[in-house]
């Protein structure tokens, strides 16, 4: 006696199985369901109530089977969101055959008998005319039946190099979504080569329950290799279709693969100026053998205002706000205004503020570049120096793969300080060269995945400023130990250099000093510098965290951590010094990244922060590193 199971389209295949019985004989029912009626409200409205008693029973089913008939039940939602009035569960009970069948589907129990119980009475047996005046009892009871297997399977043709699930063999349990995962993977395997109308042409699923068995056959159809023709826009109302055209960047007249289409959609999205991309391919084929595509965009609101807080116990508050227009030309181009002031109620130094203006125009000289306009006035208040300095500088960045993107440009910076007594102006014109390797899981919620950034400024220098080069590195690292982010190891460092310039002809705002959130927490804020009669920065720095976080519960994780950092006169030469500090902190997931609080002390003072407080305290959104 054999079971048909007719499916339609691929995405859906399996989920609209029927259930139609061949031969002779006394046929074995697959569920007690009802039929599809549009239910009549009574006449008289039914009044609320409690549930007295909900139940839901499948003997022999696994743990991870009951978890997810309970967490997909329409009478256990109902009851727990307190929808408990009689037409709402009737609605559900009728609702809930198909959609338990389905399920057990998924787990390869295709000969099921469902029954769902309303105070004794089958919900399938009741009148879909009237409701109940009360519910007090639903009891849902499952007989899962055996569990099948693969018998034969066959998805064909299949292009060279086609691999389709492990699970999608005979002897295999005959779970439906394995069926499905081996037709997506089949089909994508041919539409990863320009076959974009790959489509199932027949499909042949037969359940044989005498011998326990699912057979599948599939047959596909290819269709012609395709090449990508016009792409076109829809939904843009502020936004150039020329310019949506060049970002996209779908190089027409190559296959039109989902990789392709899906490097076009990155391109878009990156930019900020849309809320939503989807590139979509035309139903026909043209003549020529290409595909056109359009590009549907739904556009963001352009202008945005944001605003920031930090607490440092020792460096004070930092407040900072920016103005953004993502689309200012009609190009997709970004504007940043951006300001700040910190030091505010700081114990060393005071108030340092600065004005920040960006424009960002993507796609300049190919799609996976983007230029970069800024000009930013400083005012540095620190421990040792005071400056202003003002800086233009022109970038011009490329990303070459997924993870990997370099920069190149120019920089001027002026800067006039005042430091140990003397007075003096900078001037450098800087090539800042820099190649990032990023594959984090998110920038600002690491769980796996590396960061690496290097950096080399050569720079001209003039007026009081020597000629030099400029070196940062920062590598940051991230492994969860196989625990689904909940337990993550965190670890960093950082190393740079400034070559070729003596200490006292080297702009103050290019010298390295450690201590405070960005570097060794549980020290003051730029504590550890180049001790001496004329304190100051120095031209070698180096410095190395390490953080444990531990997720307790879905919006709180723990953090304990230790920071090292290290000053030298010259580049890792010279007079030196280290320090080391340590602690505790939680962060609280917000739509807008963690919420930090850590708490730190020192584990090894220098010199200049002998005397400072035991305990520091920092405060801000985003993880340390």
């Amino acid at each position: 006696m054999n079971h048909a199971l007719v499916a339609g389209k691929a995405s859906r295949m399996v989920a609209r199985v029927a259930a139609m019985w061949r031969g002779t004989g006394v046929a074995r029912p697959l569920a007690v369901c009802a039929l599809a009626v549009t239910a009549l409200q009574p006449l008289a409205g039914s009044r609320a109530q409690a549930l007295e008693s909900f139940t839901l029973r499948a003997p022999g089913a696994s743990d991870a089977l009951m978890e997810t008939l309970r967490a997909s039940s329409l009478l256990n939602t109902a009851q727990e969101t307190g929808r408990t009035e009689p037409a709402d569960l009737m609605a559900a009970a009728r609702a809930e055959y198909g959609r338990l069948l389905n399920l057990l589907y998924e787990d390869a129990f295709f000969a099921p008998t469902i029954h769902i119980r309303v105070d004794g009475r089958e919900a399938s047996e009741m009148s879909s005319l009237t409701v109940p005046a009360r519910i007090d009892r639903i009891e849902v009871s499952i007989d899962l039946g055996p569990q099948f297997t693969f018998g034969t399977v066959q998805i064909a043709p299949l292009p060279a190099g086609a691999v389709l699930p492990e699970g999608f063999a005979s002897g295999q349990p005959a779970r439906s979504t394995v069926v499905n995962e081996a037709l997506s993977a089949a089909l994508e395997a041919w539409r990863a080569l320009g076959h974009a109308q790959a489509d199932v042409a027949d499909q042949q699923i037969v359940a044989n329950h005498a011998t326990r068995r699912l057979d599948v056959r599939l047959t596909l159809v290819p269709g012609p290799q395709l090449r990508i023709g016009s792409l076109g826009a829809r939904g843009n109302e502020r936004t150039r279709e020329e310019r949506i055209v060049e970002i996209a960047g779908l190089p027409s007249g190559e296959l039109l693969t989902p990789e392709t289409l899906a490097v076009a959609e990155r391109r878009l999205r990156e930019t900020g100026t849309f809320t939503s991309v989807r590139l979509r391919a035309a139903e026909r084929a043209n003549p020529d053998g290409t595909m056109d595509v359009t590009a549907e965009v739904e556009e963001a609101l352009p202008r945005r205002l944001g605003f920031g807080i930090e607490a440092d116990s020792e460096a004070g508050f930092r407040l900072s706000g920016f103005w953004l227009h993502r689309n200012l030309l009609g190009g997709a181009e970004r504007l940043r205004l951006e300001a700040s002031i910190d030091g505010i109620t700081a114990r060393s130094g005071g108030i340092g503020y600065t004005l920040d203006a960006r424009y960002t125009r993507p796609a300049a000289m190919g799609p996976e570049s983007a230029l970069e306009l800024g000009l930013r006035a400083v005012r540095l208040n620190e421990r040792d120096y005071d400056a202003d300095a003002i800086e233009a500088e022109a970038l011009v960045t490329r990303r070459l793969t997924e993870a990997l993107s370099v920069g190149a440009g120019l920089q001027l910076r002026y800067e006039s300080a005042d430091f140990a007594g003397l007075s003096a102006d900078f001037g450098t014109f800087g090539a800042p060269l820099d190649a990032t390797h990023d594959t984090r899981d998110d920038p600002l919620d690491a769980t796996r995945g590396h960061y690496l950034m290097a950096e080399a400024m050569p720079y001209l220098g003039f007026a009081s400023a020597d000629h030099g080069l400029r070196l940062r590195f920062d590598g940051r690292v991230y492994n969860d130990l196989g625990t689904e982010g909940r337990v993550v190891l965190a670890g960093r460092a950082q190393l740079a250099a400034i070559l070729g310039s003596d200490l006292a002809a080297t702009p103050r705002g290019f010298l390295f000093y450690s201590g405070g959130g960005g570097s060794v927490r549980g020290l003051p804020y730029q504590s550890l510098g180049v001790a001496g009669a004329q304190p100051s920065g120095g031209r070698g720095f180096a410095a190395l965290s390490g953080e444990l976080r531990v997720r307790v519960t879905d919006s709180l994780t723990l953090a304990a951590f230790a920071d090292a950092g290290h000053v030298s006169d010259g580049a890792f030469s010279g007079p030196s010094d280290w320090h080391a500090g340590g602690g505790f902190g939680v962060r609280y997931d917000t739509p807008i990244g963690p919420l930090r609080l850590d708490l730190a002390t020192p584990l090894r003072r220098n010199a200049t922060a002998a005397g400072s407080d035991t305990l520091q305290l920092y405060l801000g959104i985003g993880q340390a590193f």
